[in-house]
């Protein structure tokens, strides 16, 4: 009685002497009233109750597993900028290393000549003296200037890779085009080279990288191999007579009417020095 008096918002104690007439009217038009709202509230769901819990305890869930997505995100995030910044790091590493054994690579094999690596931009155009910049027409500077560590270089995602620029011993280069077959495998050579020694490794193999060599590129070829025999074993695959010569260890394979039969042949340094 207490709990309805007070949603009914009337006084729990008895009325001496009952209600009055206009109390009695006021009653009577506040329960028809309720009586038209429960009418229009319809069939009545016995079991909303548990169903509104259930709906608040899976929106709850919801919520929590939100709240760990969004942990999760923000730990990948964290996780991805971490693995840019050691990308871009590495990367930096590698291309210094890269770029200093090029110039290094290119004194060996062009005699008075030079040659770089730089990093190439959106907003570089027309690089001069550039190896593979077959729409390079003229010589004005880049939008990067003739400092590589100007606005473009300072906008990582404007890199697009790596550009070699080389000049032979009195030629001024522009394009790759311009190059002979020799001189563009010795360029090929000077990169690979440099990539090489940047990121050692025990061996490499080289599948004709000296076939469009002359005797006098051979040699300096050959004399690359020699001064970096140490810190690496060279695999050359070659048709060239030089470079079988200065080979310390010869495999060859000969092919017979009737099939392939390998011949082997070896010749040790010692061998070679007593011959």
């Amino acid at each position: 009685m207490v709990a309805l008096s007070e949603r009914l918002e009337l006084d729990p104690k008895p009325i001496a002497g009952g209600l009055e007439e206009e109390q009695r009217e006021a009653l009577r038009q506040r329960i028809e009233r309720l009586a038209r709202r429960r009418e229009q509230l319809g069939p009545v769901n016995p079991l909303a109750q548990e169903e509104y819990r259930e709906a608040v305890e899976h929106v709850e869930e919801l919520e929590r597993q939100r709240e760990d997505l969004e942990t999760a995100l923000r730990e990948l995030e964290k996780l991805i900028r971490d693995t840019d910044r050691q990308i871009r790091d590495s990367f930096e590493r590698t291309f210094a290393a890269a770029a200093q054994n090029f110039e290094e690579v290119v004194d060996k094999l062009f005699p008075g000549g030079r040659g770089r690596l730089r990093l190439v931009h959106a907003r570089d155009e027309a690089p001069a003296r550039t190896l593979g910049a077959q729409d390079a027409d003229d010589d004005e500077p880049t939008a990067a200037g003739e400092d590589d560590h100007g606005p473009a270089a300072e906008d990582e995602d404007d890199v697009l890779g790596v550009e070699i620029e080389i000049t032979p011993a009195g030629k001024e280069m522009k394009r790759l085009s311009l190059l002979s077959g020799g001189e563009k495998s010795m360029t090929a050579l000077a990169f690979l080279f440099a990539v090489f020694l940047a990121r050692p490794c025990p061996f490499y193999i080289l599948d004709e990288v000296e076939a469009a060599l002359d005797d006098l590129n051979i040699d300096r070829f050959l004399d690359l191999l020699r001064s970096y025999s140490e810190r690496a074993q060279f695999i050359v695959v070659t048709h060239q007579k030089r470079t079988m010569e200065a080979a310390d260890c010869l495999y060859g394979v000969s092919m017979g009417s009737d099939g392939i039969s390998k011949v082997i042949s070896r010749r040790l340094p010692e061998e070679r020095a007593a011959a």
